[in-house]
């Protein structure tokens, strides 16, 4: 009898433990979520799937893989000429169609949130909505890379790096920018690659940047101001 109470002891106790197991891993359920994958519009593409919305405006289904332990979907998507962001909410889905200006760059990623309130970022996409009748695209405004935004770097000399896109890809040539007022006017160089070496500094001080990207047409496009300081 003893050794009979004991084998069910012991099989009791071994269920407990097997369902608090299950219960704790719960499948994913639970976990964190990962980042979703885009789909479209394609990276640094033109997009001309777009449906007529208005003479100005045209609806782009935004589209990308399901995460896993995603709930909710968030879509960031952001007008490069005025560098304004809106946030859309998905919900649960995988797509989603937004209103968009015709002929304008933009940029999108999606965030998505799990369960238990983690968020997970996508990459960042750059795309050309197309407009009425366009044979050649602005250049999409230049990434600027280094030095990064409120940095501190050692001068006297520095180096100018950045990103550039063309949907055409003609471009032909980078202006560059620098300054010590918010809004750089003076003209440092003229270049055909990513970056600007050697460029003289004073120490201690606080300097303005950017990049006027230009393509074989004359279209050109300007980068947002990034602010640095030499020591």
């Amino acid at each position: 009898m003893r050794i009979i109470l004991k084998t069910f002891a012991i099989a009791i106790i071994f269920l407990t433990f097997s369902c608090g197991s299950s219960e704790d891993n719960g499948g994913n359920a639970g976990g964190n979520a990962t980042a979703a994958v885009l789909l479209f519009p394609l990276n640094n593409s033109e997009c001309i799937t777009g449906t007529d919305a208005s003479a100005t405006q045209s609806k782009v289904t935004f589209e990308w893989n399901a995460a896993q332990n995603a709930d909710l979907y968030y879509v960031y998507v952001k007008n490069l000429n005025t560098q304004a962001q809106l946030q859309y909410n998905a919900q649960g889905n995988t797509s989603m169609e937004i209103t968009l200006l015709k002929g304008t760059p933009f940029s999108w990623y999606v965030v998505a949130k799990s369960a238990n309130g983690n968020l997970a970022e996508s990459e960042k996409w750059k795309f050309y909505n197309a407009g009425n009748a366009i044979e050649n695209y602005i250049p999409f405004p230049a990434e600027l890379v280094s030095p990064s935004m409120s940095s501190t770097v050692q001068g006297p000399t520095i180096d100018l790096e950045w990103l550039a896109n063309d949907v055409d890809d003609d471009i032909v040539n980078y202006k560059v920018y620098l300054g010590t007022t918010t809004n750089p006017t003076t003209l440092i160089g003229t270049v055909t690659e990513e970056r600007l070496n050697q460029v003289t500094t004073t120490s201690n001080t606080n300097y303005y940047w950017k990049v006027v990207t230009t393509d074989g047409v004359g279209n050109s496009s300007t980068s947002t101001i990034f602010q640095f300081k030499t020591f």
